[in-house]
């Protein structure tokens, strides 16, 4: 498994780089050799953030998590992987390692309880053209996090979110 390891206004010192490769490493586990694990270490205001990606096979896993301890985050953010990797590895179990799923696990004393999610509730309308900054009127108008809508720009649809600084980001599906 490869491991790449950045930073943004933070300054990942050797000592931390070789826990985060050997601690990381250890999700070598699941993976074939093709597998890239992303760390991304950065601070916002005072709270450190840990941004934890790995792709492997077309497969994906993530996980962020922040405190005041980058050390922490590490040990925070490999349980969550790896209880991706467990919940969905019986669906993606060609893609893994074979018998990586064999109940030894790394984070974990015994096999987590996961509770699989069902779609509860189907809304459907109509797309209109509107802009963006449209957009982001009627989504502070409406008791949600997210608005999809047609960008009357592009012609494609489009996801406006709501950050968790406040801010905005929009997603554009390219098809």
């Amino acid at each position: 498994m490869k491991i790449e390891i950045t930073s943004k206004n933070y300054n990942v010192s050797e000592k931390l780089k070789d826990i985060i490769e050997k601690k990381v490493g250890k999700l070598d586990k699941y993976f074939n050799d093709d597998a890239v694990a992303k760390v991304n270490c950065r601070t916002e205001g005072i709270i450190n953030k840990l941004e934890l990606t790995v792709r492997s096979k077309g497969l994906f896993y993530r996980a962020e998590v922040s405190s005041d301890n980058m050390y922490e985050n590490i040990d925070l953010a490999l349980p969550k992987v790896e209880r991706q990797i467990i919940k969905y590895g019986d669906k993606f179990f060609t893609r893994l390692k074979k018998d990586s799923l064999n109940k030894d696990y790394l984070f974990f004393e015994e096999a987590p309880i996961i509770q699989k999610a069902e779609v509860v509730k189907k809304k459907t309308f109509e797309l209109e053209p509107i802009s963006v900054e449209d957009a982001k009127v009627f989504l502070d108008t409406i008791d949600n996090n997210f608005y999809v809508f047609l960008n009357r720009e592009t012609g494609r649809v489009n996801i406006l979110y709501k950050r968790l600084d406040n801010n905005f980001g929009l997603i554009e599906a390219i098809y």
